[in-house]
């Protein structure tokens, strides 16, 4: 057997098997399943936005980005649906209906 398909029967197996042990024994798997050491608070990066000023502007800077991307897949998918529809309007005017596509 090649060695990719042997690695790939490997943790086919070992996948397998910890689905046997997370059904048997989930308590078992639940304790050995890795954790963050500590839980984040929900408003911690809201605290860091208002606390550091360097963090602020970056974080204003990516949000800004983020809408202007957002703002410019809009207005590109408005102007496809003009598009379209001046096409359409263009075929049912002409009374081409069989060169639709």
């Amino acid at each position: 057997m090649s060695r990719p398909l042997a690695r790939l029967r490997v943790r086919l197996v070992l996948g397998a098997a910890e689905i046997r042990a997370r059904l048997r024994l989930p308590r078992l798997m639940w304790a050995l399943t890795r954790r963050p050491a500590h839980p984040t608070s929900p408003f911690a990066e809201l605290v860091r936005i208002e606390s550091d000023p360097a963090y602020r502007a970056l974080f204003y800077a990516e949000l800004d980005a983020a809408l202007e991307d957002r703002l410019a897949t809009r207005t590109a998918v408005v102007d496809e649906i003009e598009a379209a529809a001046e096409r359409l309007k263009a075929l049912i005017r002409h009374g081409d209906h069989g060169r639709a596509a």
